[in-house]
């Protein structure tokens, strides 16, 4: 809902517009002074003011530079009477989105309020894609012909032009967000809002006025009313990162809103109605969440009507190098740098490497390198695992004589793969084939140990 100042001395005239524009659905908040009016503006997220000229101490050209001051694109509709079209021509120049002159249609505000409204909205997203702007390319910003990335593109085409919700899984680091943006861009949403919040970065109390929004005063630090994602993002798409996350309270308020598309804000009691398509990503088995009633199963079901799965990196080795050089093109441009140039050497320890982070780890890795590297040229060296992050030589292991357990003539990766496949199968055994057990103990993700099974062929058991 969009929210409009409106300021003058003179109580019935205050009546008179707040309830024009309120039974046109915006939010109206009143002041009867330039003072009043200036401090409601900055305690306030406001889409458009409306001030009368003339009014006893700040008047409205004084109230329109302070309001400048403060937010430079804020549009300020000035009212004046007809003697003061000097004022308010000069009041154009100081940068009033327009003004009218009394008396002046009900027809007329309301379309000049509806134009500064509009033109806000535009400023903002503009702001929002200026803050976002990243080089893209390839298929929404994804890279990669793999497959299983082919049937992900398949699906995002397929999903964007409908309203339905989805929800996104993968480890983490494997562009859920690039699904999300790509769906909301293919849609007919496109030219409003794509909103997003991380529900692992904030406390339960946090998270939900960064959902809703709150009142002025509804707790202690709530000094200004602020609008929640759900109201910035109304017309456009919310996208709910790591919703395997969300305290049990706010499931049960989330399921509320996404049922009856309302919402009221913290600490106010005004139901606001919204137009949101959801769009949610976990790196968690949200099933498996709600088979141990840590996540309510009639929200997974509501948000889950369609599924897109991101493969790690390590299932879809072949994109390596073009993510590779996708990357160094893009810190050939952050940087101001010459192209770069990898070696072949480099090139095949990037595609050999676990890549456990995913693509952001291999981001992070490319980013590394290219500050790092002489001459604009990558070598081996450049690509090698951070040795400050690198596991320290165990204890246990120092007075081990290898030779007698392991046979001669074997290589690393026969002796390596045959210890883990050892310690996979004695894990699956001990913790009764409960796979998010064994992943557990032996200190890796679920999605990691089935790839680790489906590489040893251990089948799933089922379960009688």
């Amino acid at each position: 809902m969009k929210s409009i100042l409106v300021v003058d001395d003179e109580p019935n005239y205050l009546i008179v517009l707040s309830e024009l524009l309120r039974d046109e659905e915006y939010e109206v908040f009143t002041a009867d002074s330039g003072i009043t009016g200036l401090k409601v503006a900055c305690e306030t997220d406001i889409d458009l003011v409306i001030t009368d000229m003339k009014m006893p101490g700040m008047n409205g050209i004084e109230l329109l530079a302070k309001l400048k001051e403060y937010d430079s694109h804020l549009p300020v509709i000035m009212i004046t009477a007809y003697a003061e079209v000097e004022q308010a021509v000069r009041a154009m120049h100081l940068g009033a989105f327009t003004y009218l002159a009394k008396p002046f249609s009900n027809e007329q505000l309301l379309a000049s309020a509806k134009k500064a409204v509009e033109h806000y909205g535009l400023v903002r997203e503009i702001r929002r894609l200026r803050s976002e702007a990243t080089p893209k390319s390839g298929f929404g910003g994804m890279i990669g012909k793999n497959p299983n990335m082919l049937a992900v593109y398949r699906l995002i085409e397929k999903v964007a032009p409908t309203p339905s919700s989805v929800l996104i899984t993968g480890e983490s680091g494997t562009g859920k967000e690039l699904v999300a943006r790509a769906i909301h861009t293919l849609s007919d949403r496109k030219d409003a809002p794509f909103i997003s919040v991380n529900c692992a970065a904030l406390s339960e109390h946090l998270l939900e006025s960064e959902l809703f929004g709150h009142e002025k005063g509804s707790f202690t630090d709530a000094v200004t009313m602020r609008k929640g994602r759900f109201e910035l993002a109304d017309t456009g798409t919310l996208f709910l990162d790591e919703i395997g996350d969300m305290p049990a309270g706010l499931q049960a308020k989330l399921l509320r809103v996404l049922q009856e598309r309302t919402f009221e804000r913290v600490g106010g009691n005004t139901s606001f109605k919204i137009d949101v398509r959801i769009l949610a990503a976990t790196n968690k088995d949200l099933k498996d969440e709600v088979d141990k009633t840590h996540f309510r199963d009639d929200l997974y079901y509501r948000l889950n009507v369609i599924h897109i799965h991101m493969p790690p990196l390590r299932e879809r080795v072949h994109d390596i190098p073009a993510l590779v050089n996708h990357f160094l093109e893009k810190n050939s441009k952050r940087l101001d740098r010459d192209a770069f140039e990898i070696s072949s050497e480099a090139l095949r320890l990037l595609v050999t490497l676990p890549w456990e982070g995913n693509i952001r780890e291999l981001e992070n890795t490319i980013e590394r390198a290219a500050i790092l590297c002489n001459d604009n040229r990558i070598e081996g060296e450049d690509v090698q695992p951070d040795s400050s992050i690198l596991p320290a030589p165990q204890e246990w292991s120092s007075g081990l004589e290898l030779s007698q357990f392991i046979p001669e003539g074997l290589s690393l990766s026969q002796v390596l793969n045959g210890i883990e496949e050892k310690l996979v199968r004695q894990a699956l055994e001990e913790c009764k084939n409960i796979q998010a057990r064994a992943a557990e103990k032996l200190g890796i993700t679920k999605s990691l140990l089935q790839y680790k099974m489906k590489k040893y062929k251990l089948k799933r058991k089922k379960k009688s």
